[in-house]
């Protein structure tokens, strides 16, 4: 082997390896750069989970203060019917009472006029004087 032959050799060689490491270059920025894409997009995808989560989290509050005021509320004009259905229940009971009252008043008053002043010969007053005169 000459000295051309060994000059041959060494340049295949550095090429040989140029190449490679080149190759290999690529690769690991190839590699690199893969497992950098994957990162962001699992960030990416747990930056969209949390904001779910959070987004569903305030919606469940907000439709959780809705429905207690919207209870709230039911409550409230459920006392206010039950305490008005009680007055009127009070002032229905109040006439009632007032209307029976003024009955027993006036027939009171009837019989109490009927004995004083008599109603002819069958009055009890007029029975009663009739029976002392005996």
């Amino acid at each position: 082997m000459d000295t051309q032959d060994e000059a041959r050799v060494v340049v295949v060689a550095v090429v040989v390896v140029v190449v490679v490491v080149v190759v290999v270059v690529v690769v690991v920025v190839v590699v690199v750069v893969v497992v950098v894409v994957v990162a962001v997009v699992v960030v990416v995808v747990v930056v969209v989970a949390v904001v779910a989560v959070v987004v569903v989290a305030v919606v469940v509050v907000v439709a959780a203060v809705v429905v207690v005021k919207v209870l709230v509320a039911v409550v409230a004009v459920m006392v206010v019917a039950a305490a008005m259905a009680m007055a009127a229940m009070a002032m229905v009971v109040a006439m009632v009472v007032v209307a029976v009252v003024a009955e027993v008043v006036v027939v009171v008053v009837v019989v109490v006029v009927v004995m004083i002043r008599g109603y002819g010969a069958n009055s009890v007053c007029a029975e009663w004087a009739c029976a002392r005169s005996r």
